[in-house]
């Protein structure tokens, strides 16, 4: 069993930052071995990946926030982070973190992020 926490969401004004975490955990899980990713759900709409990072360290982003967002991995403190710029009214969400590796993936609780205009 895989435990993912998120941390750092929360309000923000428009152009501002915030920096989410997320601390992984099990008695079986290797970090190093997992993709870790962020997703975002908006209120009526679809879960979207808003960033990922990969084994090796590669990334990749979602358009919306290619230039502000960027993705971290810690792996002796098997934790992932979402470093958020310029924030927009549009980036208010759920922010929800992701671990797969083969067929085995894993969500944590989400964290509220909201940007005032």
């Amino acid at each position: 069993q895989v435990q993912l926490v998120e941390s750092g969401g929360g309000l923000v004004q428009s152009g501002g930052s915030l920096r989410l975490s997320c601390a992984a955990s099990g008695s079986t899980f290797t970090f190093s071995t997992y993709a870790m990713g962020w997703y975002r759900q908006a209120p009526g709409k679809q879960r979207e990946l808003v960033a990922q990072i990969i084994t090796s360290g590669g990334t990749n982003y979602a358009d919306s926030v290619k230039g502000r967002f960027t993705i971290s991995r810690d792996n002796p403190k098997n934790t992932v982070y979402l470093q958020m710029n310029s924030l927009k009214s549009e980036d208010t969400a759920v922010y929800y973190c992701n671990a797969r590796y083969t067929f085995l993936n894993y969500w944590g609780q989400g964290t509220q992020v909201t940007v005032s205009s």
